[in-house]
């Protein structure tokens, strides 16, 4: 039996609902029909009590950011409360921190804006939530910012736009690890319409 990928999704106050969780459930659907699931999916929070997602959803995070196993994917969600995450200096210490031995990091939406602020996009490329594109050029000067982009994945680093967009970068990661079939049986589990050649870019 292989160790299962530890997949970390930080979670925080007006966290945008389907940023965590799209991801969440890939990752947590992938391979359910086979004995050894290749993923273990978990939440992490700053603190251990419920986070306020946005619209006013109460999500108990499975773990906080001093207990948490170490991660192999680190996905970093957005929402409005990114724009008040981006600037604290804990969290993004933590993500610093984890993303250096992880095999992938991700962000998903304005997600981006703590990748930025954590210095992991300078020279990269990377897109994120229409609304937030000026802003994240702001916060990542020396990144390439491509408009318009499903998602960009530069190799360690993958970044989608918004919300939605992270159900198919999420599945492009199941493809490159696991092959594109396991991606397509995982797409097919969700009644999700995934169509990988018409999604995403390289870095």
């Amino acid at each position: 039996m292989s160790q299962p990928r530890n997949v970390a999704i930080l979670i925080f106050d007006e966290v945008e609902v389907l940023d965590f969780c799209g991801p969440f459930e890939v990752f947590g659907v992938t391979g359910r029909s086979s004995e050894d699931a290749p993923f273990n999916v978990y939440t992490v929070a700053e603190r251990s009590a419920p986070v306020l997602a946005r619209n006013g959803l109460s999500v108990n995070p499975r773990y906080t950011i001093d207990d948490c196993p170490p991660p192999d994917l680190l996905v970093i969600p957005g929402g409005m409360g990114a724009r008040t995450e981006m600037h604290n200096a804990t969290v993004i210490e933590w993500i610093k921190r984890c993303a250096e031995p992880s095999e992938l990091v991700l962000s998903v939406c304005t997600g981006a804006l703590l990748l930025a602020n954590a210095g992991l996009l300078d020279g990269l490329a990377a897109t994120t939530h229409h609304g937030a594109v000026d802003l994240l050029r702001e916060a990542a000067p020396q990144t390439e910012v491509r408009e318009g982009e499903r998602f960009v994945d530069n190799g360690k680093v993958i970044t989608s736009a918004g919300i939605s967009a992270g159900i198919d970068m999420s599945l492009h990661v199941v493809a490159r690890l696991l092959g594109e079939d396991v991606a397509r049986d995982t797409a097919e589990r969700m009644e999700y319409r995934w169509q990988p050649e018409d999604v995403g870019t390289q870095g």
